[in-house]
């Protein structure tokens, strides 16, 4: 089973793995401190934000399965959060107060064991009922909700629920894969993108009060994995006609539509620094051994900064609010 995330590839163990693979697991413990030193960013850096840290998994040929990791903005040494041999831990999500991580974990068999959180020392770790199968984990802005896609037959709908599991609700019933939700800064919407049976996939917007649906990007769209900012904007990773993603930003009623990056390379899973003024994301090359990097980027395109610099693949970055 697959998550129709726009890019698959295989990684080091050979199991459909990140890009855009869905995942099993089993429990065992974890340790380690998310805080981090702060270290001045370097002038004209997009990263300072408070030198709020940044979750994200990583995997190598010589360790495939994930661990989460953090590091500042401004750079310096890794902290690896996890340490679960056989067990992945990915798609991390701050909370919104930046004590709690949730993630999804999972196991060689590849099917996923669920949604997780923990504490920022690594402790009270709990599985959060309900979420068997489930992916992307999004916090809510008040910090009392998870946002998830979770499988209902072939295909993935969006779900709400309390952080404990409790009042999990189904937002959306179609044949489309749902995916990828994220929240308004006021917690009254989720935008998440909508992928088809003929291999497009929109950004669309889904009210929580009425469950009206509108579209954000236009049909034929190859548009993923999107982030709300905490103002008016929403990035995301498109597809375009050059074969390869680039980060675009739109406004949540679609108008405002333009691209930041350009490169010869595949741009994906933004993150929106707490200011709004930054993204993080992860860029990879063309060929699956390609390693992946983080970078940070202005929200206008420009000061682009290689942020991570390993033989790895640093994946599904957040940002701490």
């Amino acid at each position: 089973m697959e998550r129709a995330r726009g890019f698959r590839r295989t990684g080091a163990s050979g199991a459909g793995r990140r890009g855009w693979a869905v995942v099993t697991a089993a429990a065992t413990a974890m340790a380690a401190s998310l805080t981090l030193g702060a270290a001045g960013a370097a002038a004209g850096a997009p990263g300072a934000a408070g030198d709020h840290p940044i979750v994200f998994a990583r995997y190598t040929a010589a360790a495939p399965t994930e661990d989460l990791y953090a590091i500042s903005p401004s750079g310096g040494t890794t902290a690896k959060l996890t340490h679960t041999p056989a067990v992945s831990e990915v798609m991390p999500s701050w909370s919104p107060d930046g004590k709690h991580v949730a993630f999804v974990r999972y196991g060689s068999g590849g099917a996923i064991d669920g949604i997780w959180t923990m504490n920022t020392t690594g402790g009270d770790l709990k599985a959060v009922p309900g979420t068997k199968g489930a992916s992307d984990p999004a916090w809510s802005p008040d910090g009392k909700r998870i946002a998830y896609a979770k499988p209902v037959g072939p295909q993935r709908e969006i779900y709400v629920a309390g952080v404990d599991g409790a009042h999990a609700t189904r937002l959306t019933h179609t044949a489309a894969d749902d995916l990828h939700p994220t929240w308004s800064p006021d917690g009254a919407y989720l935008a998440f993108n909508r992928a088809d049976a003929g291999g497009h996939s929109r950004v669309m917007k889904i009210r929580l009060s009425t469950l009206a649906q509108t579209a954000v990007t236009g049909p034929g769209s190859h548009d993923w994995t999107p982030d709300w900012s905490h103002g008016d904007r929403i990035a995301f990773s498109r597809v375009d006609s050059s074969g390869f993603a680039h980060l675009h930003l739109v406004r949540p009623d679609g108008t405002g539509l333009h691209r930041i990056t350009a490169a010869r390379a595949n741009d994906k899973n933004p993150s929106w620094s707490p200011d709004g003024h930054s993204l993080v994301f992860t860029r990879g090359g063309v060929d699956d051994a390609d390693p992946e990097h983080l970078y940070l980027v202005r929200a206008d395109g420009t000061a682009l900064t290689e942020l991570t610099k390993t033989d790895s693949h640093d994946l599904e970055a957040d940002w701490r609010p």
